[in-house]
């Protein structure tokens, strides 16, 4: 066999190889946008639920106009930020400020929780338990869509950062890491909870 096949050889190869670097990268990608979509429908059904949520406790908390105000200008904020990074889920800005955003939502909705406790009638109301069970079912499926989001991100990362993917990664349209996407209370999440009696 003349060097020539060799280099010919070796050159479809090295383009088979480098082919299939480039496949691996974009199936990888398309993944965690797939899980990222996921967790877009989620957020949008948490947004959904929230106004029918504040209306139906407007009734029941008029001395608790400033906690309903919060909750409704952080699922505002919230709700602007998802397109964002909807769009793009690569622009660790756009990430970060869905982080924020659906933290302080989290929040709000925490001192809403606690507000309600002191409302026997509006906890015991229908439609209130009815939405508190669809937002608590919403919260669960968020949960699980930003794990699945999450773990795509770290294989996707992990892949592209290897070598010798990293090495043309880049020259693929692949230069960034994805972004996870992590709630500002991802520490107490994960804390154990107290129990004290």
């Amino acid at each position: 066999m003349s060097i020539g096949w060799i280099i010919i050889i070796i050159a479809v190869l090295a383009l088979v190889y480098l082919i299939s670097i480039y496949n691996k990268l974009v199936r990888l990608k398309n993944q965690f946008q797939n899980a990222f979509a996921q967790i877009e429908v989620q957020l949008k059904r948490r947004h959904d639920l929230i106004p029918n949520l504040v209306n139906t406790a407007k009734a029941y908390l008029k001395h608790e106009s400033e906690t309903l105000e919060a909750v409704v200008q952080a699922r505002n904020q919230a709700a602007e930020a998802l397109p964002k990074a909807a769009k793009d889920p690569t622009n660790t800005q756009a990430m970060e400020q869905l982080s924020g955003a659906e933290s302080a939502l989290t929040g709000a909705m925490g001192r809403l929780n606690v507000v309600m406790e002191a409302y026997p009638d509006l906890k015991a109301n229908t439609n209130m338990m009815q939405l508190s069970e669809e937002l608590t079912s919403t919260e669960n499926r968020v949960a699980f869509s930003r794990q699945a989001y999450n773990d795509s991100v770290m294989t996707y990362n992990s892949y592209r950062q290897s070598f010798p993917p990293v090495a043309v990664a880049g020259f693929f349209g692949h230069g960034n890491d994805a972004t996870l996407l992590e709630f500002e209370d991802s520490a107490e999440i994960q804390a154990a909870p107290k129990v004290e009696f």
